[in-house]
């Protein structure tokens, strides 16, 4: 393309800088790619080797679990002793190692990350690495319904805060590079780089700028080469190449949509519910809990190994319809009750797997059901658990664009892209017509309630906001929230384009704020983080 010449004479000063300010623009974004880019392969090669690792240890924790099954079986009256065992010293040791070395690392680790990403919370990348490899793989290969993509997520982005503080980025830098390291952790997780870049824009970060997103998809593309180069390449599930059911079905995945909305509502407040009474007992009454959890798990693993787990052997049955369906009701049953109440023990892992299989259960379900009621529509009531696990996701973590990419990628299953939109959307809707928060912002706002002195400011800090549709800063003009001394916002962002506010700036649904607080002024985070957040 040739160059268009300027002629200074014949242009009015605001011309001039406005074609200035454009060439500053373009060589700053230059710069940025220059130096953020290398190390966002340098995020992905790290967080691909760590998982990679994670994974070889929790399959063979796996191994180890179901040998020691297999072999105490032999003692039909007595024998069941060894998995509880098992179980009970994997949960004890997870919690233990958690609560003395890394409270942080509790949980899958995704609200976390979501908090440093908003500057709330810090990240200590050499605590967080050793605790959550090590108390991830005890939790998960003791048999606690827990996945391994929460710690890789919260892993990865540890890795990117080491990459970032070794080669002094800037903080901005720096975020990116743990929003890179998370979306590396998922895609190598679950050999889905699309879905790593997808949910880091969609749950994690929330910013589509094209550095980011050009950080990001470099992260991840790298991390699932390098896993793919030590797993073989294999998708995470191998399901038949089932063909798309007629357009006459999509009202039966509607239903499934509809399903899926109101039971992941009902997970949510079950993990909830469940966490608060967990967080009743202290010290040694932690431990009692998570042994009591570990202990059944393990007499479950006794009669059936397939029903404990992060559930992935178990989803992976139901998608290719080799589960019988009088056992659903029961394993649904009991995979959602020790889903939530592994979790709530503090344990390291994640809810993504399990709620994938309880997904398969439900989708299973309803897919026989409607083949019931439309045998010539419905041929094949296996696709409906592919969906549904999507279909679970979305009305759960409410990222349905990252449920439907996970899954065809995890699957393969390309064809089914319609049932997919159209089930997630269903989902999503439900939750969100009965006011139900995402889960991961439901446990954020928890711990940032929870204890909010971990703050500790010691100088002037940036905190990012996003005003939620329905708050209580939505519609208002600045002068009128009546912040603290000490709190001013300096910045917005709609559109992607950056603004500087006035006092009478009104503030808007979806509009991102950047607030500079001082330490004096610590409780103004508190305060538009809530006024930023639905009523």
């Amino acid at each position: 393309m040739p160059l268009k010449v300027i002629n200074e004479s014949s242009t009015s000063p605001a011309g001039l800088e406005t074609v200035r300010s454009g060439i500053y623009e373009t060589l700053q974004t230059r710069r940025q790619r220059r130096n953020l880019f290398p190390l966002s392969a340098l995020v992905g090669l790290g967080a691909g080797v760590v998982s990679a690792f994670f994974s070889v240890f929790i399959e063979a924790a796996d191994n180890l679990r179901n040998t020691l099954i297999e072999w105490s079986a032999q003692f039909p009256e007595w024998g069941w002793i060894f998995p509880v065992l098992f179980g009970v010293t994997g949960a004890v040791l997870s919690v233990f190692l958690v609560r003395r070395f890394a409270p942080e690392t509790s949980g899958s680790g995704i609200p976390h990350i979501e908090a440093v990403m908003s500057r709330l919370r810090t990240l200590k990348w050499s605590r967080v690495l050793p605790v959550k490899f090590i108390s991830g793989i005890v939790s998960i290969g003791s048999g606690l319904a827990l996945g391994r993509e929460g710690p890789t997520v919260q892993m990865g982005g540890a890795v990117g805060n080491a990459v970032s503080t070794f080669f002094k980025s800037s903080p901005r830098e720096q975020r990116t590079l743990i929003g890179a390291g998370a979306g590396a952790g998922l895609a190598a997780a679950f050999n889905a780089p699309l879905s790593g870049v997808m949910f880091v824009l969609e749950e994690i970060q929330r910013d589509f700028h094209p550095l980011v997103f050009g950080a990001v998809f470099l992260a991840a593309a790298i991390a699932d080469i390098v896993v793919r180069y030590f797993s073989g390449g294999q998708m995470s599930f191998l399901v038949p190449n089932y063909p798309a059911l007629s357009i006459a079905s999509l009202p039966f995945f509607v239903l499934l949509g509809l399903v899926a909305g109101l039971l992941g509502v009902l997970y949510n407040w079950s993990l909830i519910r469940t966490v608060n009474l967990f967080d009743l007992f202290s010290g040694k009454g932690k431990l009692g809990i998570a042994a009591f959890v570990g202990a059944l798990a393990g007499l479950a693993g006794w009669f059936s190994p397939i029903a404990i787990g992060s559930g992935h052997a178990l989803a992976e049955m139901v998608m290719v319809g080799k589960f019988a369906l009088s056992w659903i009701p029961l394993f649904f049953v009991f995979r959602f009750f020790l889903a939530i109440t592994s979790y709530s023990t503090g344990a390291s892992g994640g809810i993504f797997a399990p709620l994938l299989s309880l997904g398969a259960l439900m989708g299973f379900a309803v897919g026989h059901a409607s083949h019931y009621i439309a045998p010539s529509i419905v041929t094949e009531p296996a696709v409906f658990a592919v969906v549904g696990m999507a279909a679970y996701f979305a009305a759960i973590v409410r990222a349905p664009l990252t449920g439907v990419a996970l899954i065809v990628e995890m699957t393969g299953s390309y064809q089914q892209m319609l049932p997919l939109l159209v089930s997630c959307f269903c989902a999503y809707a439900v939750a969100e017509m009965m006011n139900n928060l995402p889960i991961y912002e439901t446990l954020l706002e928890r711990d940032l309630d929870r204890d909010s002195s971990r703050l500790n400011l010691s100088e002037p800090t940036l905190f990012d906001f996003e005003i939620e549709e329905g708050s209580s800063f939505s519609g208002k003009r600045i002068r009128d929230l009546r912040l603290p001394s000490g709190c001013l916002l300096i910045r917005y962002m709609v559109d992607g384009k950056e603004y500087v506010p006035t006092a009478n700036t009104f503030l808007e649904d979806h509009m991102r704020i950047t607030a500079i607080i001082a330490p004096e002024a610590e409780e103004s985070v508190t305060i538009i983080r809530k006024g930023c957040h639905k009523k």
